[in-house]
C-alpha cells in the first residue's frame, strides 16, 4: 500500500536546478551589496584615518575617551586626556578624529 504511493510521488517533476542556482546567486549579490561592501568601505576609511593621525589631533577612542594626540608610534598613540595625564592606546582604538578646538579644557 505505501510502496505504490511512494512510486507515484517519485514520478512528479522536481524543481529545476537553474532556478535554485539563480536564487542562490541573487541572494549572494544582495548580501554583498548590503553587508560586505559597506563594511569593506568603512574598514578602508578607518585605516586611512588611523594612518593620517598627527600630533595635536583631537580624537575619541573606542571606549569614549577624549584626548589630544601627544605621541605617535607605529602601533600606539599616546593621548593627553587632562593636564599632565597621558594614556597609551593602540592606534586601532581611535574611532573618530574631532575638528580642531573641540576639546577646550586640555592645555
Amino acid at each position: 500500500m505505501f510502496i505504490s504511493q511512494a512510486w507515484a510521488q517519485a514520478g512528479q517533476p522536481q524543481g529545476g536546478g537553474i532556478e535554485s542556482m539563480l536564487l542562490i546567486v541573487v541572494m549572494f549579490g544582495v548580501l554583498y551589496f548590503l553587508m560586505i561592501r559597506p563594511q569593506m568601505k568603512r574598514a578602508k576609511e578607518h585605516k586611512a584615518m588611523i594612518e593620517a593621525l598627527q600630533k595635536g589631533d583631537e580624537v575619541v577612542s573606542g571606549g569614549g575617551i577624549l584626548g589630544r594626540v601627544s605621541k605617535l608610534n607605529e602601533n600606539y598613540v599616546t593621548l593627553e586626556v587632562a593636564n599632565g595625564v597621558e594614556m597609551t592606546l593602540q592606534r586601532s582604538a581611535v574611532q573618530v578624529v574631532l575638528p580642531k578646538g573641540t576639546i577646550k579644557n586640555i592645555s
